[in-house]
């Protein structure tokens, strides 16, 4: 392990209808919609979700602007990975794939695959089972 002091703080996403998304993100992945601007950021804790929506672009731009569904991002899940997969039930949402094992930030886990409103990929990883 490297001894620079480095960690990942946000990413960014492109959203199509704010929205849509702060229902998506709050009710469906357990953040915290933060307005700013004409849209919102989503937080968990001390990590950051930024959004480029319809109205909403960063400076600086990125040399190919992130396009509505060209995300692929994964949070862990707290507990057993059944229980996410009741939660994603319960929300209406289809699990694409899982449970399958991955790979993960914390070693091998087990995942759910499904999609944000936008079609970006989501995953629930959980290292409890």
């Amino acid at each position: 392990m490297s001894d620079l002091p480095v960690s990942l703080d946000h990413c960014v996403i492109h959203v199509s209808d704010w929205e849509t998304a702060r229902d998506f993100y709050t009710r469906v992945m357990g953040a915290e919609a933060v307005p700013v601007d004409a849209g919102y950021v989503f937080r968990w804790q001390d990590r950051q979700l930024n959004c480029h929506g319809p109205d909403k672009f960063a400076e600086p731009k990125a040399r190919l602007p992130v396009q509505p569904g060209n995300s692929d991002l994964c949070f862990c899940w707290k507990g057993p990975i059944a229980d996410a997969q009741r939660h994603l039930s319960e929300q209406g949402i289809e699990i694409e794939m899982g449970p399958v094992q991955r790979f993960g930030g914390q070693g091998v886990g087990t995942s759910l695959y499904f999609r944000d409103p936008d079609g970006s990929l989501m995953e629930f990883i959980g290292y409890d089972d």
